[in-house]
């Protein structure tokens, strides 16, 4: 038996696995251990004492209290007697008193330290308390030594490794152990163990294994199953396992409330939503149902994607804080772990770590956990974040469990780091971290506009296990990175196959809708950007910063004025500001709006919350170009000097020589960057416009050509190609190129005034030129 209190620290486990092996854990793996060796009298009888040798004799015959008695007494005259002290510690088993054998048989390894049947005892015994585990794992170890063909002691230790999180070591055993010995014991051990490695396929083939013995699942061992399956997306599969199971455990047993909590997990992967919350009612009645609870209902919302069911997971894990409030390590980490990522619960959250933290202040990932707590927080800087977080990673973990959490904790940072790029490079190659890692690298290199960069990492993820199941995620940061980079249609398509899957999570419909938008937007269908932000708006009612960012696309579309546009945001701050959360719409909003002496406070207090953000640093850049231009130059210069290989900045540089008159340097600048990325649409363009300035205008056509050859939708791109042939005498050139543009733009059913207003601008100078009064100045 595993004790609830075991000290196994679920949080270090994958997300995905942590409930499962609380759960599994507390009531036991369900598989038997090697059975405690019978001891006969010593073969050497005549060298032990008429005593000891009686003992033995009422063990054989049953007399279990006689015999303690009878060695008891014989240890008192001979105390440094090896057999006496066997004999006691197997009484005392026997009479089900487990601390006194497990102490009885340490004093007999002080005697005989490799007497086999106390280390086999100890390994057995590991398995009652967690406390005693590693002396467990410890007396196997020393008997695998002097025995290494012994597979039942190997499996027991492999039992163990599982019960301690340590799930490589346990697979190392199971290797062995499987080559000798297929019993059913072993087979659903090893199937637990690789489950919970999240090496999920090579676990369901020796679940099947198993099941094609005959031998009916436990109850827990069913959960194990169920996950495996329920994680390789055959959820479907795992429901009549977990059926059948339930209906053979006892209503009342804990066991059976288990079997609702991963019954309803499976129900809600594959989509039954209402079986999921029928399965769990007759639950919250009980009272030891709270953390099953929670658990299921924060898959439901994984699997659906709607946030009601994270605030009920929440309210469930508070009523366990309530009714248990020395919880164990375990526990308090999980419950912690779950706070941190639902709104409105990080400061329960950071009060857990912070007394975790303090009760273990030598645990490296729980600082860590901490420190990610309180930057989301807003209680510590980007740069204080970075520096903790690179200091407690020095060395990397080499502990499993560690590696695991520490690529959970990274994953939490969401935007990620820029200046963590190297952190989450060198963790991702750990042996036990977490693929989604190469995701948010990913995420990384596409804000420092490395495009082609941050494809190769995302193609990491997207390649393995988890990734192959979480297509659609990879499919929306694929798609903005083709928006981003000009590639305008393919990034539609894209956000298009998401919106068309009829996906049930809200948040990746959510960012779908908004990248759809953008691209619309980019492709002047400000009315078609609107009408999907709408949707965006209704999917997500009670977020206020979804309101934020319709107006930011209404005011860049010239369906707003600046003053509709500024009167919300500080309608917005006013209301939202003091709750110190600031979402990315209104990152967005500040940054589209004009550069502002008043908004200079705002600049700063969004940079110091994301330093990388490089539309923010512009307007900050501005306002303090107006009143000290070689100030503005220097911060440029710094910038530039701290992020290197961020090609963000150097546009930022490239803008403020342009605005300072400095066309020489703005032109070495966009050539850098395009000697980096040819294919930068943006570089392209800008170096055009340098190029324009500088009356370059057989080097500027060239450059908008290529930048339109990259994105033929590019209406910026043609638009100055337009003015370019002007320029050059080729007015009527220009007219042509502009209509056929435009009836293009008709035929997708797109307006675009700028077109209309350009045309007419060139014919009125065409008209002027050839000494015509245009028809609309007439009267």
């Amino acid at each position: 038996m595993v004790y609830a209190d075991s000290t196994i620290r679920s949080a270090d486990l994958p997300p995905l696995m942590r409930h499962a092996l609380l759960i599994v854990v507390s009531a036991g793996l369900g598989f038997a251990p090697p059975l405690m060796p019978t001891l006969h009298p010593p073969a050497y009888a005549q060298t032990v004492s008429t005593a000891v040798q009686r003992g033995y004799t009422l063990l054989g015959q049953g007399a279990v209290d006689q015999a303690i008695a009878v060695f008891e007494r014989a240890l008192r005259s001979t105390p440094n007697s090896v057999e006496a002290q066997l004999g006691l510690a197997i009484a005392y088993r026997r009479a089900g008193r487990d601390e006194d054998a497990f102490n009885a048989y340490e004093r007999v390894l002080a005697l005989d330290s490799s007497n086999r049947l106390a280390l086999a005892a100890l390994g057995v015994l590991g398995e009652f308390r967690p406390e005693w585990q590693q002396r467990g794992i410890a007396a196997l170890t020393t008997l695998l030594n002097l025995d290494p063909g012994d597979t039942g002691a190997r499996a027991q230790r492999a039992l163990l490794y599982i019960f301690q999180g340590q799930f490589d070591a346990a697979i190392a055993d199971y290797e062995i152990v499987l080559q000798q010995n297929t019993a059913p014991e072993v087979l659903i051990g090893a199937a637990q163990a690789y489950t919970f490695s999240g090496q999920y396929e090579v676990g369901i083939g020796l679940f099947r294994q198993f099941a094609a013995t005959g031998t009916p699942f436990q109850p827990d061992q069913a959960i194990a199953y169920g996950i495996a399956l329920r994680e390789m997306g055959l959820a479907q599969q795992a429901i009549p396992v977990l059926e059948q199971t339930l209906v053979q455990t006892p209503a009342a047993a804990a066991a059976a409330a288990r079997l609702r909590g991963a019954l309803a997990s499976a129900y809600a992967a594959n989509q039954q939503v209402n079986q999921a919350l029928a399965v769990l009612s007759p639950l919250p009645s009980r009272g030891d149902s709270r953390l099953i609870l929670a658990r299921a209902y924060q898959d439901l919302e994984r699997y659906t994607g709607d946030p009601s069911f994270l605030q009920t997971a929440a309210q469930w894990y508070q009523q366990a804080l309530l009714a248990t409030p020395d919880l164990t390590s375990g526990v308090a980490r999980e419950v912690a772990d779950a706070f941190s990522i639902i709104p409105g619960y990080e400061q329960e959250a950071l009060n857990i770590y912070q007394q975790l933290v303090q009760q273990y202040p030598s645990d490296r990932t729980l600082q860590m956990q901490l420190a990610v707590t309180e930057y989301q927080l807003n209680l510590i800087a980007a740069s204080d974040l970075t520096s903790r977080l690179q200091t407690l990673l020095q060395p990397p973990p080499t502990d499993a469990n560690d590696q695991r959490i520490v690529a959970q904790t990274l994953i939490r940072i969401d935007p990620p780091l820029p200046d963590l790029l190297g952190t989450y490079q060198t963790v991702a190659q750990l042996e036990n971290s977490d693929p989604f890692l190469y995701f948010r690298i990913a995420q990384i290199y596409n804000q420092l506009g490395q495009y082609e960069t941050a494809k190769q990492a995302l193609s990491n993820y997207s390649s393995s296990a988890a990734g192959q199941r979480d297509i659609y995620s990879s499919l929306l940061l694929l798609a903005d990175i083709e928006r981003q980079q000009g590639n305008l249609d393919l990034s539609s398509q894209r956000y298009e196959v998401i919106l068309g899957a009829n996906l049930r999570d809200s948040q990746l419909i959510t960012g779908a809708l908004q990248g759809l938008a953008a691209v619309r937007q980019a492709q002047g269908r400000i009315d078609e950007a609107l009408a999907l932000y709408d949707q965006v708006v209704a999917l997500n009612p009670q977020d206020p910063a979804k309101q934020l960012g319709r107006v930011a696309l209404a005011y860049e579309g010239d369906r707003i004025s600046e003053a509709e546009a500024v009167a919300t945001l500080n309608q917005w701050l006013t209301a939202q500001g003091t709750s110190g959360q600031f979402p990315p719409e209104l990152f967005s909003l500040v940054s589209i709006l004009p550069a502002a002496p008043e908004r200079e406070p705002l600049y700063d207090a969004l940079l110091q919350l994301e330093p990388d953000n490089i539309p923010i640093y512009i307007r900050k850049v501005q306002v303090v170009a107006q009143r000290d231009p070689e100030l503005a130059q220097a911060l440029v210069e710094v910038l530039v000097l701290q992020r290197p290989d961020d090609l963000n900045v150097y546009f930022v540089q490239g803008e403020v020589a342009q605005a300072a008159g400095d066309l020489t340097l703005a032109k070495q600048v966009y050539e850098f960057i395009l000697s980096q990325e040819p294919t930068n649409i943006g570089a392209l363009q800008s170096l055009g416009g340098v190029q324009f300035q500088r009356r370059q205008f057989t080097s500027a056509t060239r450059l908008y050509n290529r930048a339109l050859a990259l994105n033929p939708q590019n209406s910026e791109a043609r638009m100055v190609l337009a003015d370019l042939a002007v320029v050059r005498g080729y007015r009527l050139r220009a007219i042509e190129q502009l209509e056929q543009w435009q009836l293009e733009q008709w035929s997708q059913g797109i307006y675009d005034p700028e077109i209309a207003e350009q045309l007419q601008r060139i014919r009125e100078g065409y008209l002027q030129q050839r000494g015509f009064q245009p028809p609309w100045e007439r009267f």
